[in-house]
């Protein structure tokens, strides 16, 4: 079973992000242009990417902060601790980058990213991949291609361009995560509780 979060990254989400694989693929020929209409498509998918990721982590983290406070005795407290658990979230006003999800997880109880690389030895690569999907993320969204922030990035082999083979790795990336993030919390909430959330 999964939570309601990771459904929804394997559904609507990944129908968001599929969109605009099409629409990478919709820009065909060889006239004049081509290279820098892709190019933008380029960005788009990344800045969708990031998002649509954002919104999976927020998600998740909301459903969790749910279920634990709803196991809690007295009732009365549920909404209180459900507040604090969300209160000032990183992930609402700042990137689903590794140190905002080890913040806002953590509050949780869990330790956060410790537990999702003891479920794959890839996870730190994978946490590193984030980082940088949310560097490019942010150079797009402020039209701010600093070489010193991107210039080590595997994206940036040829200079400050990003190719639809490093978005498409991230999208796995971010995909693996997910999946690693919607069973570490699972896990978490049944060693809190004793239930099976999802």
């Amino acid at each position: 079973m999964s939570s309601q979060a990771y459904l929804r990254w394997s559904s609507t989400r990944a129908d968001a992000l599929d969109q605009m694989e099409n629409a990478h693929s919709a820009v065909g020929g060889t006239r004049r242009g081509r290279r820098h209409a892709t190019e933008q498509i380029n960005h788009a998918y990344a800045v969708l990417l990031a998002s649509q990721f954002q919104g999976f982590c927020r998600d998740l983290h909301t459903e969790t902060a749910v279920f634990l406070s709803e196991s809690l005795d007295p009732p009365s407290l549920r909404p209180i601790v459900r507040i604090e658990f969300t209160r000032d979230r990183k992930l609402d006003r700042g990137n689903a980058n590794s140190g905002n999800l080890g913040e806002d997880f953590g509050r949780l109880g869990v330790s956060f990213w410790s537990e999702v690389k003891k479920l794959s030895p890839r996870n730190g690569a994978r946490s590193d991949a984030l980082d940088r999907l949310n560097a490019w993320r942010n150079a797009i969204a402020h039209q701010n291609f600093d070489p010193r922030k991107l210039a080590s990035h595997p994206a940036n082999q040829r200079g400050l361009r990003l190719g639809l083979v490093q978005v498409r790795i991230w999208r796995v990336d971010c995909g693996k995560l997910a999946w690693a993030f919607n069973r570490v919390m699972r896990d978490h909430i049944q060693t809190v509780t004793g239930k099976n959330p999802w």
